[in-house]
């Protein structure tokens, strides 16, 4: 077996080692945090359903019968490595109908906007190609960082004031547009504040210790494909 042929298959198994570890590091804080919430529920089920039980009889809420056929269109397996979270704050004003018969017809409200952004490197675009071996050293070429998440808290977002005209209902469609606008400008902030450079540089990092921790001398990693 020539030398390119040993490397390519050393880079087989450790690219298939590595995602091995990182699904049972995945899994593992899965099962603890199940755990947890199992037992706190335990300890917690007598006083839990005497308040629910109040509580159902002070406020009592709607029956909601969800249709018992589920249609499940695609299952895809993930391996994304997430190494960064912002939580950004916009505010984001909307408004339509305002000239001189604002005070008549126009609507204009101001939305505060919290939301998330989750950025990191999809390693299921990690090829055999991307990772090799040379004596105790490993060569990485990670995929370029992207944004997994980008959307609203809708339990922090709110509208904060809202001004209709006189002889206007107001548009039912304003909020919506605000939203969809506030998600946008969450991203976009988070992009301009550099969220991809630091989620590239925290993989590498993340990589580097688990991979000396394997046992290589030394980890090298090249620029990312496009």
């Amino acid at each position: 077996m020539s030398n390119n042929d040993s490397n390519r298959s050393r880079s087989g198994i450790l690219l298939v080692f590595v995602l091995g570890i990182l699904g049972i590091l995945a899994f593992g804080m899965f099962s603890y945090v199940r755990t947890f919430q199992n037992s706190a529920e335990q300890a917690l089920g007598p006083v839990n359903a005497f308040g629910t039980q109040a509580a159902q009889l002070l406020n009592p809420t709607p029956t909601i019968l969800p249709d018992p056929v589920t249609i499940i269109h695609s299952v895809q397996a993930l391996a994304r490595l997430e190494t960064i979270q912002y939580s950004i704050e916009k505010v984001i004003t909307a408004e339509i109908g305002q000239n001189a018969f604002s005070f008549l017809f126009g609507d204009r409200l101001l939305f505060v906007a919290h939301g998330v952004v989750i950025a990191g490197v999809d390693l299921t675009k990690l090829t055999e190609d991307d990772l090799y071996t040379s004596g105790d050293t490993v060569y990485i070429q990670l995929p370029a960082a992207e944004i997994f998440v980008a959307t609203l808290d809708n339990e922090k977002s709110y509208v904060y004031n809202r001004d209709t005209g006189l002889l206007s209902k107001g548009d039912v469609n304003l909020e919506t547009n605000a939203r969809e606008v506030a998600q946008q400008e969450i991203e976009k902030a988070a992009l301009e504040d550099g969220i991809l450079e630091q989620a590239q540089t925290n993989a590498e990092n993340f990589l580097y210790r688990l991979l000396r921790e394997l046992g290589f001398g030394e980890v090298v990693f090249l620029d990312p494909t496009p």
